[in-house]
């Protein structure tokens, strides 16, 4: 079972809602305050972190990539903007653990995400 928090400022029922829908019966959900979620997966507690707020960086994973380390984390979206899907996946690929994004993209890009998290 992948252990998933969801953290961040805005929509985390949405969110959480997102992942176990796209998640398969493979993963766990938890909703969390933005510091308890980044101390479960740095803590070994849960194994990835999403989050969301109004840019995609700020309320979204800041404290994650504080707790983390930005090595770990990536920003997917910013207001009027999504990378490419096929640098998600590779985020994904390459260890990444904490995901933020615009909440308004929670439904294009958490499907990714988990997708490339299932084949894991």
């Amino acid at each position: 079972m992948i252990k998933i928090v969801v953290g961040g400022q805005m929509d985390k029922n949405n969110i959480a809602e997102l992942l176990e829908r796209h998640g398969q019966d493979q993963v766990e959900v938890s909703i969390k305050s933005d510091i308890e979620a980044a101390l479960a997966v740095k803590n070994n507690q849960a194994d990835y972190y999403f989050g969301a707020c109004a840019t995609g960086a700020g309320g979204a994973l800041a404290m994650a990539i504080g707790l983390l380390g930005a090595q770990y984390s990536l920003s997917v979206s910013m207001p009027g903007k999504i990378i490419a899907e096929n640098e998600i996946r590779e985020g994904v690929r390459n260890g990444k653990k904490a995901f933020g994004f615009v909440n308004t993209d929670a439904e294009k890009v958490v499907p990714v995400i988990i997708d490339e998290i299932l084949k894991k």
